[in-house]
């Protein structure tokens, strides 16, 4: 048996959580959210994911928030020598020098034959030599926060269930005498689910990893059990970067209600804003709905730069078109981004759905609302975020969510959506979430004079008065033009209009006849 450590003064820092009582912050500010502050001093707390989870890297960040402050900290390591420890600890960047590691290892001389137990059984010595040890360091240390990786040792050396959950009972007890928070870490490796080991425990953090069919693993958590404190239930995205674990809280709107003046959000577009019955109404979301490639986007990006021009920061994040594609396109038809985007009042980003988890993408979100003010938000699309979801039936749920917490925070909010299908009656929607939206501008193609032209119309708006006409929509020569109502026209939406007039009445007609003949 080999020991490491390295000793420090303590200095315990231990604030009051929502509840009144003194917590330990873990280090990782969404987790800590998540416990109302972090876990309440002087208990036992176990840690339960599969390999591969983050069990030691969330064990690590704990220890090492705990020196930080000043606080003795000791890492018991069973299933893992220092060396690893070491090699984890420098992926992330970090410096275990703080932190005093208990390394449990077996001599050469025990590897011997003749040093082979004959009369008792190996079991019976290795668990009380492993135990007598631990506590003796413990009782040399007296450390604020330890850390035991992992039980799966233990419970082979315990052989049997009920010596095990004696001698954890037998831990549990100890350790409280000395006035310290203790991280059991599992890996579920046992046969069985320890339920019994849950009921031990003051708390209970589950790791979870997901796997998918494409792109990155879901990892999640959820805070089975914490006694006598106050917690967000339900299960919690996160992910392994560089630094440690990232946690995401699950978004509840009802907790982020805020007064905020109302204004309305101008397109530019005078026709288009008439149609809106003035504008866009901040804290209220607008669904851009219609087939591929009839202008959600661009009007969209239209509204944002609409914003920026008016001193309102906002942001796009781009599901289907990459960065490059959507501002030439833009520069195209006159909308200069470069200048909205230095000046910090129109934020791009590029979202891949195959490496994101949809709490990830809710607080990069909420971050930009929270820190960069950002009053107009923009989903493009809508079918992306679908795609980054693990099924559909949580997409209604999470957007619901999501809209009301910028609603609450005074922010407006853009969504398209692609339908499928073209023209016809036979174009739909791979979700409905329509009735999520405060108002719906839905999109047409339609033939007319042996063309294919767009319209566009506002089917909903929940704020207030709209304009209920259909008028046509028109993208070239640089400009973005919506023209007047197409009052000569029946059954556009359907993509089958029945003409009864003249064609002048239509943007494209109008700039042909103006023109002279050759």
């Amino acid at each position: 048996m080999r020991l490491d450590t390295n000793e420090m003064g303590s200095s315990v820092v231990t604030p009051d959580n929502l509840n009144g009582a003194k917590v330990l912050a873990t280090g990782i500010a969404g987790l800590d959210d998540i416990l109302g502050g972090g876990l309440s001093h002087n208990h036992l707390y176990l840690i339960e994911g599969d390999p591969g989870t983050g069990k030691t890297t969330i064990a690590l960040q704990f220890l090492l928030e705990g020196a930080r402050l000043g606080q003795k900290c000791l890492y018991v390591a069973l299933s893992e020598s220092k060396a690893e420890l070491l090699e984890i600890a420098e992926s992330h960047g970090w410096s275990l020098g703080p932190i005093n590691i208990f390394e449990m290892m077996a001599d050469d001389d025990e590897l011997k034959p003749e040093a082979q137990y004959t009369v008792f059984h190996p079991s019976e010595v290795e668990l009380a030599d492993t135990t007598s040890a631990v506590l003796a360091e413990v009782e040399r240390l007296q450390p604020v926060r330890i850390v035991f990786d992992s039980l799966s040792e233990l419970r082979m050396l315990a052989r049997d269930s009920l010596r095990y959950r004696r001698q954890v009972m037998g831990l549990k007890r100890y350790f409280a005498t000395f006035n310290c928070t203790v991280l059991l870490l599992d890996d579920r490796t046992g046969e069985g689910h320890d339920l019994q080991l849950q009921s031990i425990s003051h708390g209970v953090i589950m790791l979870e990893s997901l796997e998918r069919e494409y792109g990155i693993k879901r990892r999640r958590l959820e805070v089975r059990k914490l006694r006598g404190a106050q917690f967000r239930e339900g299960f919690h995205d996160y992910t392994i970067k560089r630094g440690g674990l990232e946690v995401y809280p699950r978004l509840v709107a009802s907790e982020h209600i805020t007064d905020f003046a109302s204004r309305q959000i101008t397109s530019g577009i005078q026709e288009l804003d008439q149609l809106f019955g003035g504008g866009i109404d901040s804290g209220t979301s607008t669904l851009l709905m219609g087939p591929a490639g009839c202008g959600k986007s661009t009007l969209a990006i239209r509204y944002a730069v609409s914003a920026a021009e008016q001193g309102i920061g906002a942001a796009l994040f781009a599901f289907d078109e990459t960065l490059t594609t959507l501002m030439g396109r833009a520069k195209g038809l006159g909308m200069d981004l470069d200048r909205h985007i230095k000046s910090g009042k129109f934020i791009i980003r590029q979202v891949d759905a195959a490496e994101l988890s949809p709490g990830q993408f809710v607080h990069a979100i909420s971050d930009l609302v929270n820190q960069q003010g950002v009053k107009l938000v923009i989903i493009d699309s809508l079918n992306g975020f679908l795609n980054a979801m693990p099924g559909e039936k949580f997409l209604a749920l999470q957007m619901h969510e999501l809209l009301s917490y910028l609603a609450h925070k005074g922010v407006a909010t853009l969504l398209t959506l692609a339908q499928h299908g073209f023209v016809g009656t036979n174009i739909s929607a791979p979700v409905d979430v329509s009735y999520l939206a405060d108002s719906v501008l839905l999109f047409r193609y339609f033939e007319a004079g042996g063309e294919v032209k767009q319209a566009l119309s506002v089917i909903k708006k929940r704020s207030g008065e709209h304009e209920r006409t259909i008028r046509e929509l028109v993208m070239k020569h640089g400009t973005i033009r919506v023209g007047k109502a197409l009052a000569e026209f029946d059954g556009v939406l359907t993509g089958v209009p029945k003409y009864h007039g003249n064609l002048e009445g239509l943007e494209e007609a109008s700039e042909k006849k103006s023109k002279p003949a050759a």
